[in-house]
């Protein structure tokens, strides 16, 4: 299996390849040449897997240069510190299916990829006797799950940027209070996308990113959102029991990454009837779907702060399919966006879209009565992202089979459960006493000037 660039301008590479170049040195996005169909009776004799042997054979497809008994001892290793014996199970409440991602040791979907990509550059560094400077940028879940999959590890610094202020207090202290010398926490004065814009021109810096060594966590990195395929395929052996039974999957998203999750494995032929893509008042993927209206705007501070983006990272990706796979329609469309702010589609191209997806953008006081009202009636607490997907799923999937999946636990953010119930969520054991412990941070405006400099005296 080899990787190609959604830009078209770099030689296929293979699996170990890919992982290690993260962002595309073209400045495009990584994906695979074709994607491994699945048939039925393959679907069949995985119904019964558990999880880490799901993980194995879904995530095997895409690698052939890791020795079969490595890569299933790196993913079995991967979900050892999950607090439950499924990794992400699947609870029935009020008619929706909640595909539970929060069980990782930092209580967010992005444990089930960032434990393995954190033991996968682990692995390749020994094997290759190089270091790594990981750069990335969160806007609340992403640092702290990627921080926790590298903490410690030998021959990898992590340097993480966050918007100041703007993620919720448990999440930045998830970040801030781990002080293992590897470990370098930024926290920068703007929004996420001003973050993601830095990271995404220090990986252009070709000379910088080879000097430095630069890798990448954020879902740039194609092992993210592929080990992220994984649970879409568990979820619908969860809740159907013949391989006729499509399945519509709301998703919670503001990077396209999660969601692309799903994209892929329905390439793959998993029958998923509609992906539905949930937004806060953040909402240009809901625009873009529903209006064919991709245009950046400013950022809304929310409840769900992780969806507080405008500019999804992982859009691309999609779009190279939706061209047709033409790295030139990619490239042409990326200048006129760098040029006006806004893409164009047509007519043809927003009907073929309309066909996998389908969008709601659920608001501030939208997202504070669903959980309230889910918890009285169900007693289940949902955090404000995942509350976004099951509003969207009451009003878009009526009558479906329908997987919400719960992208965090409701601690992390118990200001916004506390306004919606009037209690807060009890702490789980691994956030008690979070609020006492000792944080390291440097604060730094958004200049990609300041920070490159402090990377490179900081690196590796």
């Amino acid at each position: 299996m080899k990787y190609i660039s959604t830009r078209g301008n770099i030689a296929p590479v293979g699996f170990k390849d890919a992982v290690m170049m993260g962002l595309a040195t073209d400045g495009g996005l990584l994906l695979p040449e074709r994607f491994p169909v699945i048939d039925d009776g393959t679907l069949s004799a995985w119904r019964s897997l558990p999880y880490r042997e799901l993980a194995f054979q879904v995530i095997s497809r895409f690698v052939d240069d890791i020795p079969a008994a490595d890569l299933k001892n790196l993913i079995d290793k991967s979900y050892d510190s999950f607090a439950h014996e499924e990794i992400t199970p699947v609870v029935a409440k009020n008619g929706v299916h909640i595909l539970e991602l929060f069980h990782g040791p930092t209580l967010a979907f992005k444990d089930v990829a960032l434990q393995l990509l954190g033991n996968l550059f682990e692995y390749l560094l020994k094997e290759s006797g190089r270091k790594m400077n990981i750069v990335g940028a969160t806007s609340g879940d992403t640092g702290s799950a990627a921080i926790y999959g590298v903490r410690g590890k030998e021959n990898i610094n992590i340097f993480i940027l966050h918007p100041y202020g703007k993620t919720s207090p448990i999440q930045a202290r998830q970040m801030t209070t781990v002080l293992d010398a590897n470990v370098f926490n930024i926290a920068v004065n703007g929004t996420f996308d001003d973050c993601q814009n830095i990271v995404k021109d220090l990986f252009n810096d070709l000379p910088f990113k080879e000097q430095y060594a630069l890798g990448a966590v954020n879902s740039i990195n194609w092992a993210r959102v592929l080990a992220q395929v994984v649970y879409y395929f568990y979820a619908w052996f969860r809740v159907t029991d013949s391989q006729e039974s499509p399945v519509v999957f709301s998703v919670p998203t503001g990077n396209f990454g999660d969601i692309f999750a799903g994209y892929v494995a329905k390439r793959m032929g998993l029958p998923i009837a509609k992906l539905l893509l949930a937004t806060n008042e953040n909402n240009i993927l809901t625009r873009f779907i529903n209006d064919g209206d991709y245009s950046k705007g400013s950022v809304v501070q929310t409840v769900s702060p992780s969806m507080d983006i405008q500019v999804a990272s992982n859009f691309e990706r999609y779009l190279y399919y939706l061209f047709d796979e033409s790295p030139a329609r990619v490239r042409e469309c990326f200048s006129q966006f760098a040029a006006t702010g806004r893409m164009t589609f047509t007519a043809e191209e927003l009907e073929r879209v309309r066909k996998d997806f389908a969008s709601r953008s659920v608001n501030e006081e939208e997202t504070l009565e669903t959980i309230a009202a889910f918890h009285l009636e169900t007693s289940y607490i949902l955090d404000p992202h995942t509350a976004v997907g099951v509003k969207a799923a009451q009003d878009c999937a009526a009558g479906s089979t329908v997987v919400c999946l719960a992208t965090a636990h409701p601690a992390k953010f118990a200001e916004a459960v506390e306004k919606a119930t009037g209690n807060r969520p009890p702490l789980p054991g691994s956030l008690e006493g979070i609020e006492q412990l000792p944080t390291r941070c440097e604060v730094m405006p958004a200049d990609r000037a300041t920070i490159q400099n402090y990377v490179a005296e900081k690196a590796l």
